[in-house]
């Protein structure tokens, strides 16, 4: 360790900003400033006078080694640069010295508190859903796994919920009798490392460094691509044939652009829901985030920046979403928005000025559209017809007919009652109207008023 120090009292580190000037037995640490080089940091030497410049928790403490002092300085001037290189740049040589100098056995978090440098982990978790329900689920196993010892200490924080039982995650927590809080209350506890699964807050750069090994987040896509709280919907919406899973690590102030720690692939199955490929993601993303952990330093220490080619971003879904264009979206477009958000938003039309719900759409079958009622006449977006055989309405959209056997108009209804009640009374009233006139129309929601909300945190 003391030729670990010795090595790097006079290295000359190239910083962003003109930043902590320190002693050394250099020379130069003593020159006028505008003589020392520019944005430069000089690690401190034997004099005690560089410590005065430093806030006082890290001040060093009465009797404490010259070694341990250096590792907290060290980890208190470059806790925030990154190890590995940039995407396409080698790592920087020297960081990775000042890197292996701060984690060597017995370095401290500049407060004090002795930080571990292998499992078994203290972990504070957030989480919300049932993606996330399925990584705590993996790390109270790991916490019951005596025999491995990976992790100690496992707590939760979660978001309060109308509902009494609470969200997927909390209903897991008190199950299992963990701790948990509802944000913004996080505890008061001593933690290795943080873990985010679909979270949604933005958490905050002071709290980021209070975790030694900081935090990291189980995002379901493979990053860049379908940044956000909805990568899963906007995989299936725009049908995508490989998804994936990203561990990496959270970054102040903006959403999922840290370092990937791992990532991996897998293939979307033809024709499923976001909730089929999620039930997918969670358990492989609950298996890497245990990888990960099992050699963090390590981990952490190989990540990679995430390319600046390929992003693409996942916004929120809104009701908006699930309102159909016929003019607009082919038949395979409509599929694909109902296997992507038809377990959360039904998807929505207008038919006659009232909202109605499609809940069942299914695809037409070949013989269906040979019908003469469908290919003797002319039709368009929107257009309702009962077929009897099978039992289902047919709609027509921009290239092609889907089948709905299942509505909601006021109450729910299959489609021979929207028939009964609805298409052949109005048949039978306007018996000399074309069947054109009789079709499901666009719903256009007004937009919502933008509320000014303080982001407080981040997934």
């Amino acid at each position: 360790m003391q030729q670990k120090s010795r090595a790097l009292l006079n290295l000359q580190i190239p910083f962003p900003a003109p930043t902590l000037m320190g002693h050394a037995s250099n020379q130069a640490s003593h020159a006028p400033v505008a003589e020392r080089p520019r944005g430069t940091i000089f690690l401190p030497g034997p004099a005690p006078p560089a410590w005065r410049r430093l806030p006082h928790r890290y001040a060093p403490a009465q009797g404490r080694p010259p070694a341990e002092e250096m590792r907290v300085l060290v980890r208190c001037c470059c806790r925030h640069l990154p190890v590995g290189g940039g995407a396409g740049q080698r790592p920087n040589p020297r960081w990775r010295a000042l890197a292996r100098l701060s984690a060597s056995p017995g370095w401290e978090d500049g407060q004090g508190a002795r930080v571990r440098e292998k499992p078994p982990w203290r972990v504070l978790f957030f989480g919300n859903d049932q993606f996330a329900r399925e990584t705590l689920r993996a790390l109270h196993a790991a916490r019951e796994n005596k025999e491995e010892e990976l992790i100690e200490k496992l707590e939760v924080v979660t978001v309060p919920s109308p509902s009494p039982k609470g969200l997927p995650v909390k209903q897991y927590a008190v199950q299992s009798q963990l701790p948990v809080y509802e944000w913004p209350d996080v505890g008061s506890g001593e933690y290795d490392v943080g873990v985010v699964a679909s979270f949604g807050r933005l958490l905050s750069e002071a709290f980021i460094l209070k975790f030694p090994y900081g935090i990291l987040n189980v995002h379901p896509s493979c990053l860049p691509r379908w940044r956000g709280p909805a990568p899963i919907i906007h995989t299936i919406l725009h049908g995508d044939t490989i998804a994936g899973v990203t561990i990496m690590q959270i970054k102040p102030r903006r959403f999922d652009v840290g370092p990937i720690l791992k990532q991996e692939t897998v293939p979307v199955p033809p024709k499923s829901t976001s909730k089929e490929l999620e039930a997918v993601l969670s358990r492989l993303g609950a298996n890497m985030l245990i990888s990960v952990l099992k050699n963090l330093p390590e981990s952490l220490n190989n990540g990679r920046q995430q390319p600046a080619e390929g992003v693409t971003h996942a916004p929120k879904i809104s009701a908006a979403t699930s309102c159909i264009k016929w003019e607009e979206q082919t038949s395979e477009q409509i599929f694909r928005l109902y296997r992507a958000v038809g377990n959360i938003i039904p998807l929505q039309t207008l038919w006659m000025d009232n909202t109605i719900k499609l809940l069942d759409l299914v695809e037409v079958d070949n013989s269906i559209l040979s019908d003469s009622k469908l290919t003797g006449q002319a039709v368009i977006p929107g257009s309702v017809i009962y077929h009897k055989q099978s039992q289902i309405l047919l709609v027509c959209c921009k290239d092609d007919w889907i089948g709905v056997r299942s509505v909601m108009l006021k109450k729910t209804l299959t489609a021979t009652d929207f028939y009964n009640g609805y298409l052949h009374p109005w048949y039978q009233k306007n018996s000399q109207a074309q069947p054109s006139q009789c079709r499901f129309q666009t719903l256009r929601l007004p937009p919502k008023k933008k509320q000014k909300k303080k982001i407080v945190a981040m997934q």
